[in-house]
């Protein structure tokens, strides 16, 4: 059965490569990023991979802790971080889940077997500190992901949840917002002291409240 928007995150435990973990538990109350690459040693996966690691302390700064998977083991994984290490300049700093046996990946439907049935495709899953899933992306296993899109949707996710805002298209932090239909003019008023521009009475914009 497929995760959804808004389900509680399925709850493990798996070996990682730091050690055994119970996903709820390591998760605390901090927002957490799982996701899959489809095999060790391949090219894309590692430019990924190295990727998350640099940007480790964006997404630190965030309260969000990256958690990767692929259905090799844990001491593939390990082996294959020198590879990455030497070729993207920077060792994995996260967890890598082992997953042999493909109970995390069946347990999050992250393989599709028309794309291949045995390998995970790109799965990125964001799960709010609620463990609510907030987010869902599938890529194929031919095209790497955008971390920069990963910590801008991340940013979203984050504001929407605290204020009764919506993001625009290619909004980025800092940028104006959308004040949410359900929210009268009085009330938001009241909620933006900084005020809102009534561009339609569907669509009012404000400043971004948490700056």
């Amino acid at each position: 059965m497929a995760v959804r928007l808004g389900d509680i995150a399925p709850d493990f435990t798996a070996d990682t490569t730091e050690g055994t973990i119970n996903f709820h538990e390591w998760l605390g109350d901090s927002w957490g990023i799982l996701f899959s690459h489809p095999k060790d040693f391949t090219p894309v996966c590692t430019t990924e991979l190295g990727a998350f690691s640099k940007a480790k302390s964006e997404f630190d700064k965030r309260n969000t802790k990256l958690i990767g998977l692929s259905v090799d083991s844990v001491e593939s994984h390990r082996s294959w971080d020198k590879d990455i290490e030497e070729t993207q300049g920077q060792a994995v700093n996260f967890p890598v889940i082992g997953d042999p046996d493909r109970k995390v990946a069946d347990l999050y439907d992250m393989i599709h077997p028309n794309a291949n049935d045995t390998l995970t495709v790109r799965s990125v899953f964001i799960i709010g500190a609620d463990k609510k899933v907030k987010l869902i992306i599938t890529y194929p296993a031919s095209t790497g992901r955008n971390v920069t899109e990963v910590l801008r949707v991340l940013d979203s996710l984050q504001l929407t949840a605290d204020y009764q805002v919506a993001t625009p298209v290619n909004w980025k932090d800092g940028e104006d917002v959308i004040v949410v239909p359900a929210l009268s003019d009085e009330d938001a008023e009241k909620k933006f002291p900084k005020g809102f521009k009534r561009l339609k009475p569907y669509l009012r914009v404000t400043p971004q409240p948490n700056k």
